[in-house]
């Protein structure tokens, strides 16, 4: 079977936490060889955070699978030395260290591009290495804060701030690395050697926000009349037994959602277009109102018949659990299940980029802590120093 589009890159990952881990894991499934460095004793925080059975938990396994793991004491200069070696074979190297600490340990971009000067080198930070707030802890709630997240997310009413309740700062960030990333090897293969990359939490976030949420922050010269996030409208609709979403952003929608809904009043003139809609609120507004009145007597079943006849955008909102069993994701296989040697059957969402010549497939389970210690250090020629370095506390 090819390979995947990755296949033949080394990645040295001395990241913890979500965003260096989860950028390398998905690395791992385009067929990255993947290294992951941990501390002694604890290993990578994310073996401690959330849910585990045996001991493993979801997050670590979701965003170190397909890795091999090696413990080292980077306090030791022996250990420095020995991630140094690591780091010269590497293609990339990811790390989320404090602004300096690398550096300090003797494992920055400068001791790393001083035996591989053709390395991608990611440093991933919360506020950046520059500004008032670089020294700052950043974790992934404190980033949707600052970052714009939690105002985006206000209740509409009372102005309260809200959270995505899940990681939304991290992963975002961890996509943006790997994009990175590979463009920075597309670089390298053209002759343009390595480079050191620097990526903050917060750039990402608010990057990815400005695209369609700060509308008015854009447009410096705009009168605010209309709000920053064009979605800002849409809310949850409400079924007799269940909750879903009707999308109507174009005429054609607009019409179909309220035929479907059997609400009338769709081709009054005043509001016939998208145009006329957005002058004449005072008109739209009852026939919204009255759409989401009428689709509490319909069950989700047969409102999404009516939906497909009209082919308005819909869905019902489903939870995790309820993806698993939904007939289009089952069709597509969007889930895969295998048994894992610690958490027994395990489930995780097939790799989304579908390469058509060189397939991504789920990299394989994660490793237990120091799994592939001996492994890897046989590998860099150090098999006959393996007890030595044990015995000294610089591996385990």
């Amino acid at each position: 079977m090819t390979g995947g589009p990755l296949d033949g890159i080394k990645v040295l990952d001395l990241s913890i936490a979500l965003t260096g881990p989860y950028a390398a894991a998905l690395m791992a499934d385009q067929g990255a060889d993947v290294i992951k460095v941990e501390r002694p004793g604890l290993g990578d925080i994310a073996r401690w955070v959330g849910c585990s059975v045996n001991g493993l938990t979801s997050l670590y396994l979701v965003c170190n699978r397909g890795k091999r793991s090696i413990v080292v004491d980077l306090d030791q200069p022996e250990g420095a030395e020995l991630v140094r070696q690591l780091a010269a074979e590497a293609d990339v190297v990811f790390q989320n260290f404090r602004p300096g600490v690398v550096d300090r340990l003797g494992v920055g971009y400068e001791d790393v591009k001083a035996v591989n000067p053709d390395v991608v080198y990611v440093s991933l930070s919360g506020f950046g290495s520059e500004g008032p707030y670089r020294d700052r802890s950043a974790y992934d709630t404190v980033i949707q804060a600052y970052g714009g997240f939690a105002a985006a997310q206000a209740d509409p009413e009372t102005g309260t701030p809200d959270f995505l309740r899940q990681t939304a700062a991290d992963k975002v960030t961890a996509l943006f690395a790997g994009q990175a990333v590979t463009a920075a090897l597309f670089a390298r293969e053209r002759g343009r050697g390595g480079q050191h990359i620097e990526l903050a939490m917060t750039d990402a976030v608010v990057s990815f926000l400005w695209a369609d949420a700060a509308a008015n922050e854009v447009l410096m010269e705009s009168d605010g009349s209309e709000p920053s996030s064009f979605v800002a409208g849409f809310r949850p609709m409400r079924f007799s037994d269940g909750w879903g979403i009707v999308t109507p952003t174009s005429d054609h929608d607009f019409h179909g959602m309220c035929r479907a809904l059997r609400v009338e009043g769709w081709d009054d003139p005043r509001i016939a277009t998208i145009a006329e809609r957005n002058q004449n609120r005072d008109v739209l507004e009852p026939v919204i109102d009255m759409c989401y009145a009428m689709a509490a007597n319909l069950t989700m079943a047969e409102a999404t018949e009516r939906f497909e006849v009209e082919r308005v955008p819909f869905a019902m909102i489903l939870s995790p659990d309820e993806i698993t069993r939904d007939p289009h994701a089952v069709a597509i296989g969007l889930f895969e299940e295998f048994d894992h040697p610690v958490t027994g059957r395990t489930r995780l969402p097939r790799h989304p980029a579908r390469f058509a010549a060189t397939p991504a497939t789920l990299a394989g389970p994660s490793p237990g802590l120091g799994e592939h210690t001996d492994e890897i250090l046989t590998e860099l020629g150090l098999g006959d120093r393996i007890e030595a370095l044990r015995a000294a506390g610089v591996v385990a």
